[in-house]
This record gives structure tokens, C-alpha cells and sequence, in this order.
């Protein structure tokens, strides 16, 4: 699936500290679970590029 596709499935996301020093993504969709940790960089640099995704979303929508 592209990035691009739209698709029907529905998930949850958690996002927080771990007990560990860690930032989880948890996604859960019916029996499907996915814990992804980071460390507090590579949580920044992730944070950064959402923002910059939502700053060119938010330029497409303007132009439609």
C-alpha cells in the first residue's frame, strides 16, 4: 500500500514514555499490536518530519 492509497482500516495510536527511557508508538487495529521505541532523538527527528508533512498538507489543501 502507498502512501497515497486511502484504505477502510481503523487503528489506535498511543504515543508516551516507556519505563525504560523509551518513546512508544503503540498502534493497535483489532488483534494486531505494534509497540515501536525510540530513543528521545529519533523521537525529535520523527516529531520534525510530522510537522513538516502537516506544513505541506496544509499547502496542497489550499491549492484544491
Amino acid at each position: 500500500m502507498g502512501i497515497n492509497k486511502q484504505s477502510e482500516i481503523a487503528a489506535n495510536l498511543q504515543i508516551g514514555p516507556t519505563d525504560q527511557g523509551m518513546v512508544r508508538l503503540f498502534i493497535e487495529s483489532g488483534d494486531f499490536e505494534l509497540p515501536l521505541d525510540f530513543d528521545a532523538d529519533e523521537a525529535e527527528e520523527i516529531a520534525e518530519e510530522l510537522r513538516a508533512a502537516a506544513a505541506r498538507a496544509r499547502a496542497i489543501a489550499g491549492r484544491k
